[in-house]
């Protein structure tokens, strides 16, 4: 990652308490553009929370985000999307009745702002089929298209959320464990597909499977009750022994 570039995304102090329990606490960060970001720990680190904040949907306490050098830190989701930044779930967000082709068209409509509009529109505007099938062919869904998105296999319903996150037309993605729920070949089939990713959009990816986080990732961040304790090289944290002791060395997944 080359030191020239300035940080699309940058993170200062940032801090959530519940009570007396700091979910996160005085979080520094920075995002490239184009960079494949991961944050891993234990359940419970807050990690999702983290996430929540960077999109909108928490109210941090203190610190501010700043976007491509603008103050978001009081933006509410929506103006986020706007802005350029799209958001994947742990617990997939599909509308599982219309065809995966309506949920890809829904939020290319959504992301041009009119929303309410609906389907009507979606089913028959080139303006949004077009670039629907566009994206469900990046993903790897055309010839699901016409199919009920939820009579989908999860790892493919987890492909047409990524797809429809797409539609937004990010220029930060922000992943929740892609990988939840997926069985082995899913996410293999995952990880292929991001891949394809790397480089043309920066994404920060939470995420408990190792083996695609060392596959994916230029740098890891390691978040332990709320702090960070690393930031790195996939080798670098792979030989943290502060990483190991408090995350890594628990995990047989884990490289040695």
């Amino acid at each position: 990652m080359s030191n020239v570039l300035c940080p699309a995304l940058i993170v200062e102090n940032l801090c959530k308490s519940y009570g007396s329990l700091a979910v996160t606490d005085q979080v520094n960060l920075s995002i490239f553009p184009g960079e494949f970001h991961a944050i891993i720990g234990p359940n419970g680190a807050g990690k999702t929370t983290l996430l929540a904040q960077l999109f909108g949907e928490i109210v941090s306490d203190g610190g501010r985000i700043l976007f491509h050098d603008r103050d978001i830190t009081g933006d509410p989701s929506y103006r986020r999307v706007h802005r350029g930044m799209g958001r994947t779930y742990q617990i997939t967000s599909i509308y599982p009745e219309f065809s995966v082709e309506d949920n890809v068209a829904i939020a290319v409509q959504a992301t041009m702002g009119h929303s309410f509009r609906f389907m009507r529109a979606a089913r028959r505007d080139p303006e949004l089929r077009d670039p629907a099938r566009a994206y469900l062919e990046k993903v790897g869904l055309s010839s699901r298209a016409e199919r009920p998105a939820g009579t989908l296999a999860h790892g493919e319903q987890r492909q047409l959320e990524l797809a429809m996150a797409l539609a937004s037309k990010p220029q930060l993605l922000l992943l929740d464990e892609p990988m939840a729920g997926l069985g082995g070949q899913e996410s293999q089939e995952m990880v292929s597909l991001l891949r394809t990713l790397k480089g043309t959009v920066a994404i920060l990816m939470v995420e408990h499977d190792m083996s695609a986080v060392f596959a994916l990732a230029d740098r890891i961040t390691v978040l332990v009750y709320g702090k960070i304790i690393a930031t790195g090289t996939p080798e670098d944290i792979q030989t943290n022994a502060a990483v190991r002791g408090a995350y890594l060395g628990a995990r047989a997944d884990a490289p040695a």
